[in-house]
């Protein structure tokens, strides 16, 4: 436990600059809400240019004990309200059948992870979200590592503002994107604790799903993916394997053999959503993270949330991408703004995904990988997670980089159950005090949580208790 008398003196010498609100109601939800959301913004970076939103969601078990994690979403760019509505991460998500027009309802979540854990979701980088700066020097050199130091930066500075936290277990958690941010957020912990920065943070590990790693890697992995779920046949991948030496993202033009092979190859993932290889294209699709560079190649925006409004008659399949209209709708709207204490003025239209960061978007480190070696002698507990149709960050991809830290396989692959049935597949490695789990979520897609709520959240209550997937 922190000591009082320590208390008392960081609170003198620490500058938190931060503003926060209780919210007891939201636009398109009935009555009271019946839990604590409290919502706000933090100051980081020179002069506390750069304002930090984040929602903060108190555990519904026993807040006072339950984890306190901090979850960052991917993108990068993408807000964390798209985490706590479409990934099922958050007590509240859109009610599709009730929702008419521009007019979204909210419905509780039943799969809700903050029935486990107090959850901090933060808008990062600046851009993302409601973040924003108050010049426009705090929007110019937004990069891996300037996200990563500015979000340990609010998260001491959030912990100053809400000291009854301290002593809970403390977990960075994060999907996509993330994969690369969150190592080194975790990294910078890890420093913070050992230089006796205040406050002291009670960190025991880390949580990521679908996780980019190394942007390169992950989508070589795309193609032994593809062998794997049939989408290619034996006979090209093992022609591609001899003629690109397994090399099929900056390929040799001049190499005419792996150009052919990529060229069928190409053909047959071309109408692959690769986001969940079951689920149909969509001509709007979800505004997630595609290719080496993690640009959205088809965002959903104002326009086409108009053109699909304009025609519900229009005959199409379903394609997930249309719930993330509601989002758009509902943050943009005045009294949803006012609701959340949206500071006037301050962005001039959320989006789910910031496009316009993106392109402006640094990615200074190419592989997280490093960092994850670095943090093994720190003794946490990890916990790894994959959706097994995902083809944006592949299954296989993940597990190559695991299996490459060297670790001691605890536990060999193995099924692990929710009501009877197989949810997935795990398999257990330590190194010393070192433990990190991996596992599978059977036929979910890029991110788990979206596509398979009840099993994720089963994962994440075993896990954080200590008890066996």
């Amino acid at each position: 436990m922190l000591p009082q008398a320590l208390l008392l003196v960081i609170l003198m010498n620490i500058n938190v600059a931060s503003t926060s609100n209780i919210i007891k109601t939201l636009p398109g939800f009935p009555g009271d809400l019946p839990f604590k959301l409290e919502t706000g913004y933090v100051g980081v970076g020179a002069m506390d240019d750069v304002q930090l939103f984040y929602y903060f969601f108190e555990s519904e078990g026993r807040p006072e004990y339950d984890p306190l994690v901090l979850w960052l979403n991917g993108g990068p760019g993408c807000s964390t309200f798209s985490g706590i509505i479409y990934e099922n991460l958050g007590p509240l998500s859109f009610d599709y059948l009730n929702s008419i027009g521009n007019k979204p309802k909210l419905k509780l979540n039943p799969y809700s992870w903050t029935k486990v854990a107090n959850i901090i979701f933060v808008d990062e980088p600046v851009g993302t979200g409601f973040s924003y700066a108050k010049s426009w020097e705090g929007y110019s050199n937004i990069s891996d590592t300037v996200s990563a130091v500015q979000t340990y930066e609010f998260l001491r500075k959030w912990l100053m503002d809400h000291p009854k936290f301290y002593n809970n277990p403390l977990y960075i958690a994060g999907d996509s994107y993330s994969g690369i941010i969150l190592p080194i957020v975790v990294q910078e912990i890890s420093d913070g604790n050992r230089d006796e920065h205040l406050p002291p943070m009670n960190l025991k590990g880390y949580v990521i799903g679908n996780p980019v790693t190394d942007t390169q890697i992950d989508r070589n992995y795309r193609v032994l993916f593809a062998y794997l779920k049939a989408l290619i046949p034996e006979e090209l991948y093992q022609s591609m394997k001899g003629n690109c030496k397994g090399e099929y993202v900056n390929v040799d033009l001049n190499n005419t053999l792996c150009m052919d092979d990529l060229e069928v190859y190409n053909e047959c993932i071309e109408d692959i959503h690769l986001d969940q290889i079951l689920e149909p294209v969509c001509s709007v699709s979800s505004p997630k993270s595609a290719g080496s560079n993690w640009f959205a190649e088809d965002l959903v925006n104002k326009d086409s949330v108009n053109l699909l409004l304009s025609i519900p008659q229009l005959r199409r399949p379903w394609c997930r991408s249309y719930n993330y209209l509601f989002s758009y709708i509902w943050a943009n709207d005045r009294t949803a703004k006012d609701a959340l204490h949206i500071q006037e003025g301050s962005i001039k239209e959320w989006e789910r995904c910031n496009k316009t960061l993106q392109d402006l978007y640094i990615s200074d480190v190419s592989s997280s990988l490093v960092y994850h070696e670095n943090l093994i002698k720190q003794g946490y507990r990890v916990l790894i997670y994959s959706g097994d149709h995902d083809m944006n960050i592949p299954y296989v991809s993940t597990m190559g980089w695991i299996e490459s830290l060297n670790l001691t396989v605890d536990s060999r692959w193995k099924p692990w159950f929710l009501h009877g049935q197989v949810a997935g597949y795990r398999v257990l490695y330590s190194d010393k005090k070192y433990q990190l789990t991996y596992t599978t979520i059977k036929g979910a897609g890029h991110t788990a949580p979206e596509y398979k709520p009840e099993e994720c959240l089963a994962m994440i209550s075993r896990w954080l208790a200590y008890y066996p997937l």
